[in-house]
């Protein structure tokens, strides 16, 4: 008996989440209950599902606001040597006026709160991938472009 041909490819654990900044250009950054760093909005995306859905459902379900979500900023192609392959998909999510920020209802089972932070301040609170997947993001966003990133790095 042969063995399965498609053994070898790579099935990545895929997620998407969006940057949000308030008006004077800061990220929005969760704090998750079950992480020990801050991370962004978002999680994995569900079957049948696509990256912008995702993005839009992790949001409603973390923060219970529904702004739109924009283009797409950053892919980046990020192993995690505890969940193996993964692959994330970052969306504009633009600025959270305080009309936003007045209906944002935490899911108390996944956040204990939100934080802004500086874009170039990020590598103090999270985790150094993470980190340089916001800084490209918000280059990204400033310029116009979409980019490829590995491990948060862009490949260029």
């Amino acid at each position: 008996m042969a063995s399965d041909p498609t053994e070898s490819f790579a099935r990545p654990r895929v997620a998407a989440g969006a940057l949000f900044f308030d008006e004077q250009g800061q990220v929005m950054m969760v704090v998750p209950t079950y992480k020990d760093y801050l991370d962004i909005p978002g999680g994995y995306i569900e079957h049948g599902e696509t990256p912008t859905q995702a993005a839009a459902r992790e949001v409603k379900e973390e923060l219970g606001i529904t702004p739109p979500i924009g283009r797409l900023l950053v892919v980046d192609w990020a192993p995690n040597p505890s969940e193996g392959d993964k692959q994330l998909f970052v969306f504009d999510g633009g600025v959270l006026g305080r009309q936003w920020l007045d209906q944002v209802v935490l899911d108390p089972a996944e956040l204990a709160g939100y934080e802004f932070h500086g874009v170039s301040s990020a590598e103090t609170v999270t985790i150094p991938r993470l980190a340089r997947r916001i800084a490209q993001g918000d280059r990204a966003r400033r310029e116009g472009t979409t980019l490829y990133l590995e491990n948060g790095e862009v490949i260029e």
